[in-house]
């Protein structure tokens, strides 16, 4: 994990799920931060608005990435500097993504455009699809 300069990139872990009650529903999500050398962070979120399953997986993981780039603001570092790893239960948010996937739905591709420039902002990304009894160990479910 060496930046372009070669200077070694600290890892962060981004590791979120997001869902609704219906589809679509009320919607929810959770994630957690795991950045080197820092106490993790957790946190879930009750969308106001209804939202498919699709959009609550974006909208958590863009509440994530604020968060995260947030926290970094607030230690005075730049993003350029970390390298996520990104794990979702969701296959479909994973492969759009990497771009195995093109993004047909209307309402998600603002929300796909927001990631991808939010991602743009960090040294290097990876995403990894993990199965849902994996990310759920994450939240204590």
């Amino acid at each position: 994990m060496d930046s372009a300069g070669g200077a070694q990139l600290q890892r962060c872990v981004v590791i979120f799920d997001g869902g609704s009650r219906g589809n679509p529903g009320p919607a929810y999500g959770s994630f957690r931060l795991e950045c080197d050398s820092q106490e993790p962070i957790t946190a879930r979120i009750d969308f106001v608005e209804e939202l498919t399953n699709n959009q609550a997986e974006y909208r958590t993981l863009i509440a994530a990435l604020e968060a995260l780039l947030r926290t970094l603001q607030e230690q005075q570092r730049a993003a350029g500097d970390i390298w996520l790893e990104i794990r979702t239960d969701s296959e479909l948010v994973a492969r759009q993504l990497t771009g195995a996937y093109r993004v047909r739905d209307a309402k998600l591709q603002p929300l796909f455009e927001r990631v991808r420039t939010m991602l743009a902002r960090f040294g290097g990304w990876e995403v990894h699809w993990q199965p849902r009894d994996v990310i759920y160990r994450y939240f204590g479910h």
